[in-house]
């Protein structure tokens, strides 16, 4: 394979993959639909001059094939995500959009080599966990009418005991988001599809992936953003329910070369992958790492705010993809001190959380419980 096209490659996670494998000899061409939210001001600067760049929308089918045109592999990471209530949008970006690139591929014959897309941490909903008499147990989401009252353990389906969280493998799923469910049928569609007409396809699901170029726009840009624009305003970073919630980060930069090494490695064909963090980590831990990255003696602020929807702990196993060679690289604090740095650079810099914060209350998203 010579020539690869990275879809959402202006974005996060794109960009840093086409850089990649650009230092790795490929050629690249990037389609993007450069969504006002996340690119508010065009194409970024930060591609590299030997990019071909291709705005378009992976709805449309002949954007696809303007941008399939001669290419030898896929990494498709166009995708929507947030936290606002839009649900159809989830599928017809995410679900269509991947379903298309195969209904495409087959109705014009042509030569792709292999396909990596983007899955998520999302599939698995509330995750993996133990109780002492039942054993194993996927619960699903917590009932808001418990989250209102301040309780946040996961408790056993099936006896009531609030359980032990596990490492989360790659073996069972239970997505409760819409967004979760878009990226699940996106494994289903691209595995049976790729199986039945011979088009190599491995899915990566993503940890929370933090790092330089993380938008600022969008509601969905996450912990690292939020709480380091806070900070750097004077503002408390803001933990949600008791700021013990458990999550594993890895490094964008880490990702990038996850997605390189499954779109060279056969082992990868049809397969799923955890692109884990190295730990899990409270939220009140992040915001005490954030806060000495960034100089502040601030501490973080706990009101028993808490989003509606979200998991509880969440912290993925590498070990599938660790079996190929590949392993996290870039410590958090790394990740945050090098993240700080690329904020501090940018131009017309402002607290964006309040603005967004705002909207996620007035969608009823951000909800106050009773503690």
């Amino acid at each position: 394979m010579q020539h690869i096209l990275v879809t959402g490659g202006a974005g996060f996670i794109g960009s840093h993959t086409v850089d990649h494998l650009v230092a790795k000899g490929y050629k690249v061409r990037v389609l993007d639909a450069l969504q006002e939210r996340v690119h508010p001001h065009g194409w970024p600067v930060y591609l590299p001059d030997s990019v071909e760049k291709i705005q378009g929308d992976v709805r449309n089918r002949e954007d696809w094939l303007n941008a399939l045109d001669g290419i030898d592999g896929v990494i498709h990471l166009a995708a929507y995500q947030d936290y606002m209530p839009d649900f159809s949008t989830f599928h017809h970006v995410n679900t269509v959009g991947a379903t298309l690139l195969y209904e495409l591929i087959v109705e014009h014959k042509l030569p792709i080599k292999k396909i990596v897309l983007a899955s998520s941490q999302a599939t698995y909903g509330e995750g993996k966990y133990r109780c002492s008499e039942h054993g194993t147990v996927y619960p699903d989401s917590r009932p808001d009418a418990q989250l209102a009252k301040a309780q946040w353990a996961v408790r056993c389906p099936h006896c009531g005991a609030e359980l032990e969280h596990l490492p989360i493998t790659e073996d069972v799923v239970n997505p409760h988001t819409t967004y979760g469910i878009s990226k699940y049928a996106v494994e289903m569609t691209s595995f049976s599809l790729g199986r039945k007409y011979d088009i190599p396809t491995t899915n990566m699901r993503y940890s929370i992936v933090h790092g330089p170029r993380n938008s600022f726009f969008n509601a969905y840009s996450g912990i690292c953003r939020i709480f380091t624009l806070r900070l750097l305003h004077d503002q408390p970073p803001v933990c949600y329910e008791d700021g013990q919630a458990l999550r594993d980060y890895v490094y964008v930069g880490d990702v990038a070369r996850a997605n390189v090494l499954c779109l060279e490695d056969e082992r990868a064909n049809f397969r799923a992958f955890n692109v884990a963090g190295q730990k899990g980590t409270t939220g009140l831990e992040y915001a005490h790492l954030v806060s000495n990255a960034a100089g502040k003696d601030i501490q973080p602020l706990v009101n028993g705010d808490y989003r509606f929807g979200d998991t509880r702990h969440t912290v993925s196993s590498g070990e599938a993809l660790l079996q190929l060679g590949w392993r996290p690289e870039t410590s958090l604090e790394q990740t945050i001190g090098e993240y700080i740095e690329w904020v501090k650079e940018q131009p017309n810099l402002k607290d964006f959380y309040g603005e967004i914060d705002g909207k996620m209350r007035a969608a009823n998203i951000i909800r106050r419980s009773n503690s």
